[in-house]
């Protein structure tokens, strides 16, 4: 194995063991409402426009029918309304609710506590943190761009 594929191989790994700690963190889904898909469906939304279920499917690159599935379950539940596009357009787009969007935030108020304790367990300092959290957007948008994928961040949240 050459340098090259001995990182890639590390590489990878490590976004393995990134992936199953990351998880792990967040702890029983105790004190949380709302289910993985409803979580991640939400952050989207809250981070931008209105969107319809085929931009949906796009963006997390998955079927039609599993984001249909998914916002119905959510819209029976008013985490988000379905509202006309904005622009005009014949298609229906998708928003978070009050409710939703209160959920969202409990939810994540408590997974927070979990990711204080992955970066409490590194021994990082503040700008240790705030350069992998750099460095870990800059690798979320270059597969964006790869994946053509335009995902909104909020200014708070954006990396340069």
């Amino acid at each position: 194995m050459d340098e090259r594929e001995h990182r890639l191989n590390d590489f990878e790994r490590e976004l393995t063991l990134l992936s199953r700690h990351f998880v792990a963190s967040r702890g029983p889904r105790s004190g949380q409402s709302l289910d993985r898909s409803a979580y991640v469906l939400l952050t989207r939304l809250e981070a931008g426009e209105p969107l319809t279920l085929k931009q949906l499917a796009h963006t997390f690159q998955v079927g039609i029918s599993t984001i249909n599935r998914q916002v119905s379950a959510m819209l029976r539940k008013d985490l988000v309304e379905r509202i006309p596009d904005p622009d005009g357009g014949m298609a229906r787009k998708y928003r978070p609710t009050a409710l939703g969007l209160e959920r969202l935030r409990a939810d994540r108020a408590i997974g927070l506590e979990g990711v204080a304790r992955l970066i409490g367990a590194t021994g990082w300092t503040e700008r240790r943190t705030r350069d992998f959290v750099t460095l870990l957007g800059e690798l979320n948008q270059g597969i964006e761009r790869l994946e053509g994928l335009a995902l909104a961040r909020s200014e708070q949240g954006a990396t340069s």
